[in-house]
């Protein structure tokens, strides 16, 4: 029999996750205003930051549906989530190929009227789901390769395929990373997880490097290649960091921001806030709230008796962290440039919306202490 027992909703991950908003949209408002100007021919400053908050509003409307229902309910409708995902999937793909676009034509959005959203982003929530719920029902057989780790497997690898023809590289990446530390985590061997790495290594390598935009990013990470528009961005990125320095230029003193950095407000906006706050006051209390996120979700798949739960937590905090530490390591110039966003942070629409349903489950979790036994894993 499982009891109930309702608690408080954990206030520090509330308050950190707060002050990150918070950070967000003031900076967001300070790395977009000249682009809105233009944008609207001088008409406004503020049409980023009225859809970052029209979308910060939607993502706590879902933040709320999801702190209210218990979140074991997900356990039942985490198949359904895969399947709806493929669907999804295949058919962004398949409209923008009806629509006479080609092949390699980027096709990662869904228009449903004037509703867009970024089909890849739901994946990333169903998989985060599924495989918590897939540990949770099979953690008897995980270690086991055919009966155990190979079906997870084959689900994140269709996933990820059709992320990947979308094109969308970097995200499927992300995606199997979390994928595979689910499953590590639920009793996976390793020798397996590496053995899986490895074979997905030497296949996604030769894929990576096929089209020819993204060798170019890759020689220019490594300084290597003659095309100077490839490395722009990242160039750009690191003399904004450079103007900050410890101190920053102060807020909205931004050069980088006035058309020298393209498109400041998505996912080169980590360097507008060391440029403008600098190192002490803005990238490492940024970087550090990330880092307090992580810890209170540990915190909380630790006091969680849940296997499901438990899988669920880490999923969601190791989600949060990877992204925004990559965002930080492309804009240090650490990484290539991947196009992904800094999570609560970046300007951005169905990324804002899932991420904050996340943060609703990983609340609903922290507010409830389940007894399952004296030991979960039998």
């Amino acid at each position: 029999m499982i009891n109930l027992i309702i608690k408080h909703y954990d206030r520090k991950l509330m308050m950190y996750l707060s002050l990150l908003a918070i950070i967000g949209t003031i900076m967001l408002y300070s790395a977009s205003w000249y682009e809105s100007f233009l944008s609207t021919n001088g008409n406004s400053e503020m049409l980023f930051l009225k859809n970052h908050l029209k979308r910060l509003l939607i993502g706590m409307a879902f933040l709320v549906v999801f702190l209210l229902f218990d979140y074991r309910a997900l356990k039942h409708i985490a198949p359904y989530l895969i399947i709806f995902s493929l669907f999804l999937l295949v058919l962004t793909k398949a409209v923008y190929l009806i629509n006479g676009y080609s092949w390699y034509k980027p096709a990662r959005w869904l228009s449903i009227g004037s509703l867009g959203f970024q089909t890849s982003d739901i994946a990333r929530f169903s998989i985060l789901i599924f495989m918590a719920y897939y540990v949770d029902k099979q953690r008897d057989n995980i270690a086991n390769f055919q009966n155990g780790l190979l079906p997870a497997l084959v689900i994140l690898l269709l996933i990820m395929s059709l992320i990947i023809i979308q094109p969308d590289y970097s995200t499927a990446i992300m995606i199997g990373f979390l994928g595979i530390l689910i499953l590590f985590i639920g009793g996976a061997k390793i020798s397996q997880i590496l053995l899986t790495c490895s074979t997905a290594l030497l296949i996604g390598i030769p894929v990576l490097l096929s089209r020819e935009y993204r060798r170019e990013r890759v020689l220019s990470f490594f300084g290597i290649g003659d095309n100077p528009d490839v490395g722009y961005q990242a160039h750009q990125s690191l003399i904004s960091l450079g103007n900050g320095g410890l101190f920053g230029t102060g807020l909205g003193n931004s050069i980088e921001k006035n058309h020298f950095l393209p498109t400041p407000h998505t996912d080169f906006i980590f360097a507008i806030i060391g440029e403008e706050l600098g190192f002490l006051i803005g990238t490492v209390p940024v970087l550090t709230l990330f880092l307090l996120i992580f810890f209170q979700g540990i915190k909380i798949a630790k006091n969680c008796n849940d296997p499901f739960g438990i899988f669920l937590s880490v999923g969601i905090v190791s989600n949060l962290i990877l992204y925004a530490f990559v965002n930080a390591a492309v804009v240090t110039g650490l990484l290539p440039v991947t196009g992904l966003p800094m999570p609560m942070v970046s300007y951005g629409g169905s990324g804002m919306i899932i991420n904050m349903s996340l943060i609703g489950i990983l609340l609903n979790i922290s507010q409830a202490k389940r007894a399952v036994g004296d030991n979960i894993w039998t």
